[in-house]
């Protein structure tokens, strides 16, 4: 466990905040301040620190003080130094005697290291500032005295950069260092300390750290830094009375909404649910090779397919559900004819994305005065590699869902075989369902969808509703003889039974349910061809 001395001259807020958090199992065993009546003590106290005060005396020499601290700190054990708003200047008579000692500066070093480094921010005209946690080192002369270019010069450990946005004084920006960027730099470095995973050489001036990279597994970053521009304020987000705003990363080179130009100038800019459903629905096309068109409504597909052309790719996909795709957003893997464009304004529609538009396409989607038309270029290759959810206190990170199966991934486990057509079917399923809400239910003849069962708490009720999707929105097609795809193993044999009731034939899960065997049973009682993946493709967002 690694043991800290803190010495503070004021509030000692940092220190607080690392005792209450103990960042990497730290403790602080003791807080020492020069000033007799600092809020730390009181504040130590209630929290079972022990506390020292040793005062300057006047006339006292800078090394004969510390020769005091470091006295008063001799009876207790500890590991590293922490300093937080001490304002003294620590000579080689401590350092050299003391453990590492760390001090936090409200810049991000080497930038404004003054005293009043948030008004040397904003006079600077900055837009980002910060703090930097770094090792103290000496800087003094043989007398004792200061030598200004030397304070806070050593070592950094870790900086955290902070936004300065138009409108903030000086007390804005103070408050967001002290108690954002502070708040997470102190107890990252100290956490670092803890857990060994830092090397500090003061004669080369350079501190190392492993947590600067990724962890073996996975390659996800111990720090993630992200900085995005506005891009634009939305009208509301996902309901009139909540504000919202979409920011643009201009590092991205993959296809996005984001990036799309909107071609007809005219049309409102889209909403906050706009962009999302937008975004599912490039998403979902970007799987195929084939010329494929989806329509998404409420980031969920009301109906995908692939085909030999574009317009019968989107006639597939509308007739899936066209109910439900009133309303919803179309999104095509090809440069969008006016034969497909036809068809697009042939029912209401927000928005359509496409990687191109031809002229005559583009005379007939202008007809419509609010469908948005955005060209997002080239779809190239996905080059994203994480995607992200705020969650209140933090984020979760995770690779995206790149899987992609193909026949010869499909481990067939009943005595009945299906048929070629079928595992062809599988894989256009499985890769459409990634897409699906969890838990996720979808039947598919052929490369089309004609059944969708989406976000619902029970896989059985997901099957229930893609067959009711397919016997009675879908046009010209319906669940008898279709696959059905499922995101998740089947628990027990119920879901099974109740696609066999719909009329499906073949199926493909994951499995890896303790029921497996069960699950296999009741499909081969009602003669329904099985493949598992061996992987499921749960989407919760």
């Amino acid at each position: 466990m690694t043991r800290i001395a803190g010495m503070a001259g004021n509030r000692g807020r940092n220190l607080l905040n690392v005792a209450d958090r103990a960042p990497g199992g730290a403790q602080v065993a003791v807080i020492l301040t020069n000033t007799e009546d600092a809020p730390v003590l009181e504040a130590a106290a209630e929290r079972g620190i022990p506390t020292e005060v040793v005062p300057r005396e006047d006339g006292e020499s800078r090394s004969d003080h510390e020769e005091r601290v470091l006295a008063a700190l001799s009876d207790y054990e500890f590991d590293l130094v922490c300093l937080d708003g001490y304002m003294r200047i620590l000579s080689e008579t401590f350092l050299d005697e003391a453990p590492t000692t760390l001090n936090v500066h409200p810049s991000l070093l080497p930038a404004f290291p003054g005293m009043d480094a948030w008004g040397d921010a904003l006079e600077a005209g900055v837009s980002v500032t910060g703090c930097t946690v770094h090792v103290v080192t000496d800087a003094t002369d043989d007398d004792g005295d200061v030598i200004e270019s030397e304070v806070d010069a050593g070592p950094i450990v870790t900086q955290e950069p902070v936004p300065i946005y138009e409108g903030d004084d000086a007390d804005d920006l103070k408050e967001r260092v002290l108690y954002e960027g502070e708040f997470r730099a102190y107890p990252r470095a100290v956490k670092w300390f803890a857990e060994g995973t830092v090397d500090v050489d003061l004669e080369s001036g350079e501190v190392t750290t492993e947590a600067d990279g990724a962890d073996e597994e996975g390659g996800l970053p111990t720090r993630r830094l992200v900085s995005d521009d506005r891009y634009d304020t939305l009208r509301y987000g996902e309901n009139p009375h909540q504000n919202a705003a979409v920011y643009i990363d201009n590092t991205c080179e993959e296809a996005s909404v984001v990036h799309a130009d909107q071609l007809n100038e005219g049309a409102k800019a889209l909403s906050y649910n706009n962009y999302n459903d937008a975004d599912g629905a490039l998403n979902l096309i970007k799987e195929f090779d084939e010329p494929a068109a989806a329509v998404i409504k409420h980031t969920n597909p009301a109906g995908c397919a692939t085909a030999d052309s574009l317009s019968e790719a989107y006639e597939k996909a509308l007739s899936t559900d066209p109910m439900s795709a009133f309303g919803g957003i179309v999104a095509l893997n090809r440069e969008c004819d006016a034969a497909t464009a036809e068809q697009v304004i042939d029912s209401f529609k927000e928005v359509v994305v496409a990687p191109g538009y031809t002229d005559d396409a583009l005379e007939v989607l202008f007809e419509k005065d609010n469908l948005r038309v955005l060209d997002v270029g080239e779809l190239g290759d996905a080059t994203e590699r994480f995607t992200e959810k705020p969650i209140v206190g933090g984020r979760l990170v995770q690779e995206r869902d790149r899987q992609s199966i193909s026949v010869e991934d499909l481990e067939v486990v009943t005595d009945r075989e299906p048929t070629n057509e079928q595992l062809e079917t599988m894989v256009f399923a499985w890769q459409t369902l990634k897409h699906v809400k969890s838990n996720g239910i979808l039947f598919a003849k052929g490369t089309e969808t004609v059944g969708v069962g989406m976000g619902q708490v029970s896989r059985v009720d997901a099957v229930r509703l893609a067959a009711m999707k397919a016997d009675e929105h879908a046009e010209g097609k319906n669940a008898e003889g279709a696959v059905m795809a499922s995101d998740a193993f089947f628990p027990f044999p119920d879901g099974i039974e109740e696609a066999a009731e719909a009329g499906i034939e073949a199926v493909v899960q994951p499995g890896g349910s303790v029921n497996d065997d069960d699950v296999i049973a009741a499909a081969e009682e009602h003669d329904i061809a099985m493949a598992f993946t061996g992987q499921r493709s749960f989407r919760h967002d």
